[in-house]
């Protein structure tokens, strides 16, 4: 099937925000039908969660105020990307800052794109297993969560009833599950 109709061609493109995580731009663009059309694009570098799998069946999870939602939210480690940063590298980084963990096995279970209409935000999403704890969190200064341990079991069945509204938490813990039921 060809595709090629839906496209858009960019034909301005103005930043009109510069912010610490996100950038907006303002950009026009022509239509299928050759008609203009503003797009507001936020511009993001990306982020990486991380879904830590010990031996007995349990997962570690944060959490966190969450500004935008005036509440707390029950997450698995994440964090931003920084520029040119691996994703992986990220979430080897954010399992130690969040949690203190290392694991001995990282499996990537793929990427998503949480608001595909306006946000260039890709994240990516790994299964960490063979866990070791040593030296405890070290949260960046602005960062404050608090450790939360459950069965995966337990976390599966939260996602699927609405109790982690969550996106990315919902996704990795449900691909976890696909991924671990495959493997047995």
């Amino acid at each position: 099937m060809d595709d090629r109709h839906l496209y858009e061609e960019t034909v301005s493109s103005e930043q009109i925000y510069d912010g610490k995580v996100v950038k907006l731009f303002r950009d026009e663009a022509v239509l299928e039908n050759g008609e203009r059309a503003i797009r507001e694009v936020i511009k993001h570098p990306g982020g990486v969660c991380v879904l830590p799998l010990d031996k007995d069946g349990s997962i570690y999870m944060v959490k966190q105020f969450r500004y935008p939602f005036r509440s707390v939210l029950l997450e698995i480690p994440a964090g931003k990307k920084e520029i040119g940063e691996e994703p992986l590298d990220c979430g080897v980084r954010e399992l130690s800052e969040e949690i203190g963990a290392k694991a001995q096995k990282i499996t990537y279970l793929g990427k998503l794109y949480p608001t595909v209409a306006y946000d260039t935000e890709t994240i990516w999403m790994y299964l960490a297993e063979e866990l070791e704890f040593s030296g405890g969190q070290h949260l960046d200064d602005e960062e404050f969560v608090d450790v939360v341990k459950l069965k995966f079991e337990d976390a599966y069945k939260m996602a699927l009833n609405d109790e982690i509204p969550d996106a990315k938490t919902q996704l990795a813990i449900l691909r976890a599950k696909a991924f671990l039921e495959g493997r047995k």
